[in-house]
């Protein structure tokens, strides 16, 4: 059967039952109806495609429903991308237009949220806590583009990360209350890594944690989630994360858990990290851990242009005690350096790295 032929079979479908709903066997025993001689491989895929168009997120739900999946990719229409295991395949899922802009209503309409060509983007999150970034025309050229990373249902292990040595360096910097920054590319592994680390913490500690979209699920029995809400559909109402930073100061906090920092609350993070609030926990896209404190220096400088270079490097100097690096190598994330600030200056001095030959150690 062709994709029209499909299409138009599923438009009858909808033009016959006017919204009232359908179990499998009464749309078979209607298409049959229709078309006595229709085949049973003609009549099957309309049925599929006709129920997967009303339920939960339409035709991807099934692919939701798989645990091995970490990432789906939809580049507009045409064949939907998975990430499974850390290898990027292309699927037989093939959506059009209307599908995807069916599947966006869906993800976006119980959130109040919009998108369309005044506002073309959009950050989101599912019922599931998987993420979700829609981008549609004129900035996405092809078509809408939906990318969803899907939320781990089950917490990693620290094992899973590295070694006894890189368990124990862990173990050790956590209970001496250091704080501690997780770095690393896009997917490699920070927030399930930040997860890991948070069941090394006191269950009786009070934890708040911020993030942009929640994904953290920390073990703890006094745990505060704070998540930063985008504007309406109206353009108004947004609470950033500098906003939730600033409010987390004031709710007695233990430790502060930051999602991942990118943006102007890295300033407010690394003074409120120097006037007591040890033992925080915080992520940020960086390619190695001195990368990320340059990089931490530069957000920092965003929330205030006209503080001085060297008062920022200061601060980040007295505020960061470790820098982990984890990084994605096929379908696990290793912790690949530990590193620790110098006391006193911003020199880094490595503790563990993993070697490039197989070996690991300092």
């Amino acid at each position: 059967m062709t994709t029209d032929e499909l299409a138009d079979r599923e438009q009858l479908l909808n033009s016959l039952l006017a919204g009232e709903p359908a179990d499998e066997d009464a749309l078979v025993e209607r298409l049959r109806e229709i078309d006595p001689l229709a085949a049973p491989a003609d009549i099957i895929p309309v049925v599929e495609r006709f129920l997967g168009r009303r339920r939960g997120l339409g035709l991807v739900e099934d692919v939701l429903a798989d645990p091995t999946v970490t990432e789906i990719m939809i580049n507009g229409p045409g064949p939907v991308w998975l990430d499974r295991g850390g290898r990027l395949e292309s699927t037989d899922l093939d959506l059009d237009d209307h599908d995807v802009w069916l599947l966006i209503e869906r993800i976006l309409d119980p959130l109040g949220l919009r998108v369309d060509r005044s506002s073309p983007l959009v950050d989101a999150r599912l019922p599931d806590g998987s993420r979700v970034n829609i981008a549609v025309p004129p900035l996405a050229l092809d078509g809408p583009s939906i990318t969803i990373r899907r939320f781990a249902p089950e917490p990693v292990p620290l094992e899973a990360f590295g070694s006894a040595p890189v368990v124990s360096l862990l173990t050790e910097l956590m209970a001496s209350q250091a704080t501690v920054l997780v770095v690393g590319a896009t997917a490699a592994g920070k927030t399930t890594l930040l997860n890991a680390l948070g069941s090394l913490l006191d269950p009786d500690e009070r934890v708040v944690t911020i993030e942009d979209t929640a994904e953290l699920q920390l073990p703890g029995r006094h745990i505060v989630r704070l998540e930063a809400r985008p504007p309406n559909s109206e353009g108004i109402g947004a609470v950033t994360l500098r906003a939730l930073v600033r409010n987390a100061l004031r709710m007695r906090p233990d430790r502060l858990v930051i999602g991942e920092v990118r943006g102007p609350e890295a300033l407010d993070l690394v003074l409120a990290l120097n006037t007591g609030h040890r033992g925080s926990l915080a992520t940020c896209h960086a390619g190695d851990p001195a990368g990320a404190l340059r990089r931490l220096e530069s957000l920092a400088l965003l929330g205030d242009a006209d503080l001085p270079v060297a008062a920022v490097r200061e601060q980040i100097t007295g505020a960061i005690d470790a820098i982990v690096q984890v990084e994605r190598m096929g379908a696990s994330r290793r912790v690949t350096e530990i590193a620790r600030q110098v006391d006193g200056s911003a020199e880094l001095e490595t503790l563990w790295r993993h070697q490039t030959d197989g070996r690991s150690g300092q």
